[in-house]
């Protein structure tokens, strides 16, 4: 045991614990020298530098002190003149003596010594190797001038009275004060305004310059006019101010010289002050100042952060965030780092803006500029990205950075961040808001294929509108249209609500159907006080708790509404109260009711996106009217319609071949590959095996199938082309809402996308799962792409605006390019239902253009009265608009400032479009009013039907109605020189109707008159024989209507020959007959009483199918797919 401790080594002295309190004192003998640093700072010189200029607070308070014996000597001349009695004679030696008490003497001379010392200390520690830079400045001479004769007449007595200029002390005061007020700005860590610094430079020059004058024009007058200080001070003013009255004027030569010199110096002075002054102000004009930290703290401000700032942004942001009523007291700080355009700087000098908006020039990477707009005090943050950009990749990461940037500088400000490109969203996943531009592009885009004017819809959902527009209107589609699009979604606490709180302890849709029948709201969605996911339609079975927050669709929050209690008649069974025009009529009510014993709903199972309502069938209908079930308080099992919608119940209409198929086909499950991260994961139709790359390609054939285009693959259901200039990642997002799990597999309808560039391995790997989505490489501007691509059997044809022109040289030309293609392809294939995204809303009124359609004149000036009167949807009548064929993306960005005040307008529009699935909540769909659904009659009994029978909740009406002129066509013929030279539209309220039987053709219907025959047909009636009127007007008709056939044969002609070209068949190609015009527009939560009409589209809110299930939540290692009446069988695990 000895010998084995003997072995072990000692420990070194740096790991005893004796040497880790003593230190290593017992090993001197070490060969480390210590070393201290900074050995220059130690020096007797060094230390007094440190303290008279390098520290910042002694310096300040050697500047200070400074300051102040330069202001004391400059008083104690002031006394010295005053209590100088006025001298007699004129000699000169007055100017060079003076009469100066000893007690005045000895504080000059006090002062003028530790002027003195310090001036030389100063310049000693300043010393730099030359000792002429330090004698020649001019403030050393000035210090000599003033303190060494006090100094001399210490030891020379005689000296005592010798006049000395102190007061040029003054030009050493204001030096002095620079100085001061730069160590002070460091002292205090805080960056002051270069505007204030020059303001005060300006100041005490003027300053400087006047009270030199005054006490020179004083002292060399003691020999002429013996002016006192009082008569300098007005001859000063009089002379800088240059009025010159003349009164007071110089006698002496050395005056005068001294009054020349002192102008040539203001002269000179002063204009390079002013020079500075007006370039600073400049220069705060375009940066913005500072917002004050005092505003800050007493006054509430969001920041905006754009890289440029563009006036439609500008105004968009405005009118849109101070439309809600309690944001009025709060101030906009606008950070960019580009200079204000003119158009801006207008804007912002408008009074109701000017007092509200604050322009600052700076970027969000500076901790400088997130200072001076109080980034830390703010309320919120707004981050957009400039979708103008060529890169909009590169714009993302410039949005990213300034996110970051916030976020570092001020952690507990909220954050709502506009994002372009979807792969870009994790990066910025902190942020309390954030919405995805392309993203909620395509998903609405998908939803308009499925769901017509779904875009129309989402985009007055999240506008603030009191639904004023239209009201002055003649026509009463525009007034209807106008006013429901003042529906927005509101929240509210049940137990808080007069529209809802009755209903604890019932079930969501009878919530639903009678807050609408009572006051006229839609209740769409709920969220439990303990879950932060908010659940569209829960369904019968979820029953309302007092906690619950409400979300409902109204056209004012409830908090803002009146309630008018009307008394009980007799007569009348129930009270109802409703936001339209008349209640229902008694009979209505009646209806509605029922006969509960013997009319039951019908609780078979339908389709889950079922196109059409279903007619009770009782032999007893046949002698009454139809009767509809009531909604239950409390779901049971026998009153729910408990279908699985993972079996698809729509193969039920198919044959047996057709089943077999179609489940050996497709799955149910997730993607098993998302083509970016943070995609949120949605149940999907999906195939067993991915398709190879090549069978992707739509005009290619390979080895695996011999397809060249879009006729030889014999799909049942019409195309959806998208027409795209990349495959971006927000392509998937078009993609994943037509595969969704709840559309029916017989109503999936086949996807192919148009793309200028070939797509990358990376997107090929998403989609090749999903059934029957191809791609082409080709261009909308090339009829040949079309034809191959299908667009003679497509259903929609979705044109997206292409990125690389979105950079144009003038903003509103970055659309040129899609709206012509469009207007050709509008023009070739009149048939086609052409959906399109534009860049600019303002440009909308450009899609399917009509040059001489009074109708389109008359929307044009109704937008232009809209917009005048403040209105921030003044563009929703253009009828491309109204009926779902266009919109813009910008008009979406409205949704990030409404969740300012509306936090949850994100969710539900996510839920909305499809682009979140939770347990639970329901997704958006539609149903069509067909001849049987009829009986139903009106909204409230449909709302009635829906709620009792499935579960749906309905939101809104999609109208069709048809256009009726009130001339018939050989009259606008026969009169065309009368309505080409006047184009008087004041008889428009004539030419629309409510009625669809109206075989009139429709002006509108002809916009390819070319001014050649119009004056050929100006001539015929001029120079041509008169006939009768009858005659003249069939021979004007009969060739009118031979042009126009001419012309449309040409373009078919054209198609079909290009389509024998390429070997297609032309039996899919419509011939463009002439159809009656219709226009179609929106009603949001329409009022109970409204009337169903045929063709009406009915927007509904659809329980989610996997909530009736067992075990609802689907696992994403398992493809769900069940047949109802078939054997299960094995599927491929996704």
């Amino acid at each position: 045991m000895v010998d084995l401790e003997s072995e072990v080594p000692p420990l070194p002295p740096r790991y005893r614990f004796r040497d880790l309190l003593l230190g290593d004192q017992g090993w001197q003998n070490d060969d480390r020298v210590q070393v201290e640093f900074y050995m220059n700072e130690n020096t007797f010189k060094e230390r007094l530098k440190l303290f008279f200029i390098k520290n910042q607070r002694s310096s300040l308070r050697i500047r200070l002190f400074n300051f102040s014996l330069k202001l004391l000597s400059c008083l104690l001349y002031i006394i010295r003149v005053l209590l100088e009695s006025p001298s007699q004679g004129n000699e000169w030696s007055h100017i060079f003596w003076v009469n100066r008490s000893l007690p005045l003497w000895g504080l000059q001379v006090l002062v003028a010594l530790i002027s003195l010392f310090e001036t030389i200390l100063l310049g000693y520690l300043s010393y730099k190797g030359n000792i002429w830079e330090q004698i020649l400045r001019i403030p050393f001479i000035l210090e000599i001038i003033n303190a060494v004769p006090f100094v001399i007449s210490i030891f020379w007595p005689a000296l005592r009275n010798l006049f000395v200029p102190v007061f040029l002390n003054c030009w050493l005061a204001k030096h002095a004060l620079e100085n001061m007020i730069n160590d002070l700005h460091r002292a205090i860590q805080r960056t002051q305004s270069a505007m204030f610094n020059q303001v005060l430079i300006l100041i005490s020059t003027l300053l400087c310059l006047i009270f030199t004058c005054i006490c020179g024009i004083q002292h060399l007058e003691r020999i002429g006019k013996k002016l006192n200080l009082f008569d300098s001070l007005y001859f000063c003013i009089v002379t800088f101010s240059t009025v010159g009255f003349g009164d007071v004027t110089p006698e002496t030569w050395s005056s005068k010289l001294f009054v020349v010199a002192m102008i040539c110096v203001a002269l000179v002075v002063l204009p390079i002050q002013f020079e500075q002054l007006a370039y600073l102000w400049m220069e705060r004009q375009k940066s913005g100042g500072n917002y004050s930290r005092h505003r800050a703290q007493t006054e509430k401000h969001v920041v905006l952060c754009v890289s440029s700032l563009k006036i439609d942004l500008l105004m968009d942001f405005l009118n849109e965030f101070y439309a809600h009523p309690r944001l009025q007291d709060y101030y906009v700080v606008i950070l960019c780092p580009t200079e204000m355009d003119v158009q801006v700087r207008r804007v912002l000098q408008i009074p109701m803006w000017s007092q509200r908006v604050i322009y600052l020039q700076g970027s969000a990477l500076k901790d400088q500029d997130l200072l001076r707009a109080k980034m830390d005090d703010a309320e919120a943050c707004f981050i957009l990205s400039s979708r103008c950009e060529v890169d909009r990749t590169s714009s993302d990461h410039q949005t990213i950075l300034r996110a970051w940037a916030v976020k570092d500088f001020a952690p507990n400000c909220p954050l709502y961040v506009q994002i372009l490109k979807p792969e870009n969203k994790f990066h910025i996943k902190f942020a309390d808001h954030v919405v995805c531009e392309e993203e909620f592009k395509y998903a609405m885009l998908a939803l308009n294929c499925i769901c017509p004017a779904t875009s129309t819809l989402i985009t007055l959902l999240v506008h603030t509108s009191r639904g004023q527009e239209g009201q002055q209107s003649p026509e009463q589609w525009q007034k209807t249209y106008g006013r429901c699009s003042g529906n927005e979604v509101y929240h509210i606490t049940l137990e808080d609500s007069a529209f809802f709180a009755e209903y604890e302890g019932k079930s969501f849709t009878y919530a639903s159907f009678h807050a609408h029948k009572k006051f006229g709201v839609c209740l769409i969605g709920v969220r439990r006080e303990d879950n932060k996911n908010i659940l569209l339609n829960p369904g019968p079975r979820y029953i309302m708790n007092a906690s619950d927050i409400c979300f409902y669709i109204n056209i004012t929050k409830e908090e803002n509404s009146a309630f008018k209690n009307q008394d009980q008649q007799k007569s009348s069974f129930s009270r109802s109260f409703y936001h339209g025009p008349s209640r229902l009529p008694v009979h209505s009510i009646i209806a509605s009711m029922g006969t509960v014993a013997i009319d039951l709903q019908d609780t078979s199972c339908r389709s889950a996106s079922g196109p059409t309502l279903t007619l009770p069938t009782e032999g007893i209908r046949e002698v009454r009217r139809p009767s509809i079930a009531p909604v239950l308080e409390v779901a049971d099992a026998s009153s729910l319609q408990t279908c699985d919608l993972l079996s698809d119940q729509s193969e039920d209409e198919t044959t047996p071949d057709d089943k077999m198929s179609s489940n050996l086909e497709y799955a149910k499950g997730y993607p098993p590959y998302s083509p970016y991260i943070g995609s949120s994961p949605t149940f999907c139709h999906l195939l067993h095996e991915k398709v190879p790359f090549c069978c992707l390609r739509l005009d290619k054939s390979c080895q695996h199938n011999y397809y060249e285009d879009a006729k030889a693959y014999g799909f049942k259901n019409k195309l959806i082309i998208v027409a795209a200039e990349t495959a971006g990642n927000g392509l998937y997002n078009f993609i994943v809402p037509l595969r969704a799990y709840y559309r029916p597999k017989k109503e999936l309808n086949p996807i192919v996308l148009l793309l200028d560039n070939p797509p990358d391995i990376h997107f090929l790997d998403a989609i090749c799962w999903f059934p029957m989505v191809y791609y082409m490489v080709g261009s909308i501007d090339n009829l040949d792409d079309l034809l191959r691509c299908g667009v003679t059997f497509a259903a929609n044809m979705v044109v997206v605006d292409k990125e690389s022109t979105m950079s144009a040289e003038e903003d509103y030309m970055a659309d040129a390019k899609t709206i012509v293609n469009v207007q050709t392809l509008f023009r070739l294939f009149s048939s086609l239902s052409i959906i399109t995204e534009l860049t600019h809303p303002a440009n909308m009124r450009f899609m399917q253009f009509r040059a001489k359609d009074c109708y389109s004149l008359a929307l044009s000036k109704l937008e232009k009265k809209e917009r005048e009167r403040g209105s921030n949807l003044a563009f929703m009548f253009r009828l491309p608009f109204a009926a779902g064929r266009v919109f813009s993306i910008s008009m979406l960005d409205t949704l990030l400032y409404q969740s300012f005040v509306k936090d949850y307008m994100i969710s539900i529009t996510r839920l909305l479009l499809g682009l979140d699935t939770i347990p639970g909540s329901g997704f958006l769909c539609s149903i069509k009013i067909t001849e049987e659904d009829l009986w139903i009659r009106t909204y409230a009994r449909l709302y009635q039907k829906l709620c009792s029978s499935s579960g749906d909740v309905p939101i809104g009406i999609y109208r069709t109605e048809s256009q009726k002129l009130a001339t018939s066509e050989s009259q606008i013929s026969i009169s065309v020189e009368e309505w080409e030279d006047t184009k008087d539209c004041k008889d428009q309220g004539h030419h629309r109707g409510n009625h669809r039987n109206s075989t009139s053709s429709d002006q509108s219907d002809h916009p390819l008159l070319r001014r050649k025959s119009m004056q050929w047909a100006r001539r015929l009636s001029r120079k041509g024989p008169r006939h009768s009127g009858k005659t003249a007007e069939k021979i004007t008709q009969q060739r009118l209507n031979l042009y126009r056939r001419s012309e449309r044969q040409e373009l078919a002609e054209l198609v079909k020959n290009r389509m024998k070209h390429l070997g297609l068949s032309t039996v899919g190609y419509d011939e463009m007959n002439d159809h009656q015009s219709t226009l179609s527009y929106i009603l949001i939560n329409p009022s109970p009483d409204t009337r169903l009409e045929l063709n009406d589209v009915v927007y509904l809110i659809r329980p989610d199918p996997l909530s009736y299930l067992p075990n609802s939540e689907p696992s994403q290692n398992s493809s769900l797919c069940n047949a109802a009446g078939q054997d299960s069988r094995e599927e491929t695990q996704l």
